[in-house]
């Protein structure tokens, strides 16, 4: 049960993401303006993402290692 705690922290902040991720949607296409991920796109979010994956990746193997 120690772990607990931790999966409701990444479940909430995974249902977090997901809400600002559908808010951006909706914000561009309100606007009219298509959406579209360009190079630039890709540069600005390889960065964020990347970090995190390694790190969930870490949390998962951590307990099969030791």
């Amino acid at each position: 049960m120690p772990d607990s705690v931790f999966t409701i922290f990444i479940v909430f902040g995974f249902i977090w993401v997901v809400m600002g991720a559908i808010a951006v949607t909706a914000l561009f296409k309100s606007d009219g303006q298509k959406i579209r991920f360009d190079k630039w796109g890709l540069l600005v979010a390889v960065p964020i993402i990347v970090p995190i994956v390694i790190v969930l990746l870490y949390q998962v193997i951590r307990p099969l290692i030791l």
